[in-house]
């Protein structure tokens, strides 16, 4: 059996990572900040499932949260072969209305933290020349949006140029791109989601059945539903300036209230 740890992983996107990769055989290490709900989904996932669920409480908006689970996934003893760095969060508001502490902190949890997990977890992948890792970014990296999309750009920039480097290596990078996913995503910022059109919305369980299966395909770039394909098509073909204030405006539209 293998071993997928997950950031994140007790609500929304990390959890349906969890209940996909309990269901296929995996065991798991489960790392969030809320000891109390990592040890319940660990028991559901355990007897539901017969793996074994390990609990790791980390903070990644710490110097130490990152590297408990750094140490975690570089375990060359208990190898962890699957990584999914899907730990993030959302600011209410626009720049300049954002504090500059959480503006670092949310680079901390989306930048540095990635980067220093895909380090850790694939240095120790590529000597067993086998491994994977999945960093959750969003469809907002290909607009120009804001901290959130910029720190989102970079997720897909550094796997994309990470996944070329480690080409042949066995250890397989991939940043996954969803758009408007049902999770307590937007609650947690603040965020007003009722204006948001029903069409938008993907459901979180099949998103990940089709990222792990691009994944398996050995893609560096998922966008895991033909409508935010489709949308992302646009975005490639419209001028940057015209794409700004369109964004801008939809922004008004569908973001923070």
């Amino acid at each position: 059996m293998t071993t997928a740890l997950i950031t994140g992983s007790t609500a929304g996107i990390g959890a349906a990572f969890a209940r996909r990769l309990a269901a296929d055989g995996h065991n798991l290490v489960l790392v969030a900040r809320d000891t109390k709900r990592l040890q319940e989904q660990a028991t559901e996932l355990h007897d539901r499932h017969g793996i074994e669920a390990e609990v790791l409480t980390a903070d990644l908006a710490t110097d130490d949260g990152i590297e408990a689970v750094a140490t975690r996934v570089s375990d060359r003893r208990d190898p962890v072969d699957l990584l999914i760095n899907n730990a993030g969060f959302g600011n209410k508001g626009r720049f300049l209305e954002v504090s500059m502490a959480d503006e670092l902190t949310m680079l901390k949890v989306h930048c540095e933290a990635v980067l220093r997990l895909t380090a850790a977890a694939t240095g120790a992948m590529r000597e067993r020349g086998r491994g994977g890792v999945v960093n959750v970014a969003s469809v907002a990296a290909f607009v120009p949006r804001g901290t959130y999309g910029a720190s989102k750009a970079w997720v897909v920039q550094f796997t994309q140029g990470a996944a070329r480097d480690l080409a042949g290596s066995g250890v397989r990078l991939m940043a996954l791109c969803p758009g408007f996913v049902r999770t307590e995503f937007h609650q947690r910022a603040g965020m007003g989601t009722d204006n948001i059109p029903g069409w938008m919305w993907l459901d979180a369980d099949k998103l990940v059945a089709a990222a792990l299966a691009d994944l398996a395909r050995g893609k560096s770039l998922s966008i895991p539903d033909p409508r935010y394909k489709a949308l992302m098509g646009l975005v490639k073909v419209t001028p940057r300036g015209l794409l700004g204030g369109i964004t801008s405006r939809t922004g008004r539209k569908y973001g923070p209230q």
